[in-house]
């Protein structure tokens, strides 16, 4: 069933796709012109509450398996641009309008201490442009469009990295890899797109889906599929793709990245999984074998070896970023399953795991504001200082883990699942070996806050930092409890990416 969208309707929920995208759009340029720090953040905390709203009422109306389809200016594709909103892109939607407000709060006492004031204008008007390209990219049906947002949200991220320079210089050299990765992801990106208009004259994805099927084996269109992987892969930091990623998560703001290891990679591989299942057919043996002889081992290894290296990391930030990386390879391998459960597996581990990361790094803020420092030795004995935050770090530590009550251990439950059905017994084995590695490097970390004395004690946060710390908390323990949120909508989800 779908709602189809025309020029001048009077029902608001048809409006909201298009809404959702350029309310942080318009704000942004509002706050450049005002250029006074607290308008700033309260504009940029406004916008997000707005998008977060738009979310909500977006995942309600599609919740039921329905399309929401909007057709900017009018024009009806395949010559206009079409937004598209189902039950596997409204989820996303809902995590990375959740995740800014929640950031955004952080941000109004954390941000001081790492940027300087004059500053912060910029940094807001930055946010919400990334906001912006990561909103459109979910949100659109035009393939060439995704390329756009993703430079928008490309661009204003190396800006955004690039502000950890005041605390630290290697983040300039962090932001330009990270600029120079991106950029060759985003020529990848571009060619797949235009190898596909070659084959298709057309750029909107239902659109190229049918041409695609018609066509049958064409090697133009291969082709252009498997440079949109590899840039994609370069995205969402795919192993060997991932070099950008420990220094940029390391050296931006904490706020930086709180959201980028909450959106910005789970964006990238929901762009994969919409080319996979709406463009192109995932049943074609080349899809297959790509998938199978390339991506699932070099998520196995992603899953294994990242999670190898963060155990013998002293910098947190950097332990918690190679923790991402075999988190990536959790979500890539359920995608390359080719199942409906594997594929459920992924888009419940991309909504789990932007909060648990959040709340993690957050946590890790809160330590920072006080120490001035994010390695291990700097948290001696603040589990008596700072209980709150350090409680907050633990249940974002166990949902890590996949500790049974939290929201990691449904989604990895439900990848072990899918790979024992579809008869990967290894792979199954492998899901736990990984998992118990992530039990070694957050039990030192624990160790450590809980386990050692200190010399001197600090206080705790204020009651503004500490609120969004445990929002993200209470919600990786309300995510393992209550599953209608991610489950049933991935469920949803599934069936219609597979139909």
């Amino acid at each position: 069933m779908a709602s189809e969208i025309k020029q001048g309707t009077l029902d608001f929920i048809n409006h909201l796709p298009i809404l959702q995208v350029i309310t942080p759009m318009l704000i942004a340029p509002v706050l450049v012109v005002l250029n006074n720090k607290t308008l700033s953040w309260l504009l940029s905390f406004v916008g997000a509450l707005a998008c977060l709203l738009i979310s909500v009422l977006l995942l309600q109306a599609v919740s039921d398996g329905s399309t929401l389809r909007y057709y900017l200016g009018g024009w009806v594709p395949p010559i206009g641009i079409e937004y598209r909103i189902d039950a596997a892109n409204a989820i996303l939607l809902f995590l990375i309008s959740m995740i800014s407000a929640i950031v955004l709060i952080f941000s109004y006492s954390s941000l001081h201490a790492e940027i300087p004031e004059d500053k912060h204008t910029l940094f807001y008007a930055c946010f919400l442009l990334c906001l912006t390209g990561l909103l459109g990219v979910v949100a659109t049906a035009d393939i060439f469009n995704v390329f756009v947002f993703l430079e928008i949200s490309s661009l204003s991220t190396y800006v955004l990295v690039a502000q950890g320079s005041y605390l630290d210089r290697r983040a300039l050299s962090a932001s330009f890899n990270y600029l120079i990765m991106g950029t060759i992801g985003a020529t990848f990106f571009v060619i797949g797109i235009g190898y596909i208009y070659m084959a298709t004259g057309s750029l909107n994805m239902m659109d190229i889906a049918e041409r695609v099927s018609q066509l049958g084996e064409n090697r133009t269109i291969q082709a252009g599929f498997a440079f949109i992987v590899v840039g994609m892969g370069l995205k969402l930091a795919m192993v060997p793709l991932h070099v950008w990623l420990p220094n940029a998560y390391t050296y931006a703001p904490t706020v930086v990245t709180c959201f980028l290891a909450a959106t910005a990679t789970k964006v990238a591989l929901y762009v994969l999984i919409r080319f996979v299942f709406s463009v192109f057919n995932y049943e074609d043996s080349f899809v297959n074998e790509l998938f199978f002889l390339l991506l699932m081992p070099l998520a196995i290894i992603a899953m294994i070896a990242a999670s190898v290296i963060a155990i013998f990391k002293q910098n947190l930030k950097k332990l918690l970023a190679y923790s991402s990386l075999a988190q990536i390879g959790y979500m890539l391998l359920g995608l390359s399953l080719m199942s409906q459960k594997g594929l459920a597996s992924s888009l419940v581990h991309m909504v789990n795991h932007g909060f648990t990361k959040a709340a993690l790094f957050m946590s890790l803020g809160a330590f920072m504001l006080n120490t001035k420092n994010v390695y291990l030795k700097s948290l001696k004995g603040l589990g008596k200082s700072m209980p709150f935050t350090s409680a907050a770090f633990v249940i974002g530590g166990l949902s890590l883990i996949g500790v049974p009550g939290t929201a990691g251990f449904i989604s990895k439950w439900l990848l072990l699942e899918a790979a024992i059905e579809t008869g990967y017994w290894l792979i199954a084995i492998l899901i736990v070996v990984s998992s118990l590695f992530a039990v070694i490097y957050i039990w030192k970390i624990i160790e450590v806050l809980y386990f050692t004395e200190r010399a001197g004690s600090y206080r705790e946060v204020s009651v503004l930092t500490l609120i969004p710390i445990w929002i993200l908390a209470l919600f990786c323990i309300f995510l393992g409890i209550n599953t209608s949120l991610t489950v049933d909508v991935a469920n949803i989800a599934t069936e219609i990416l597979f139909n």
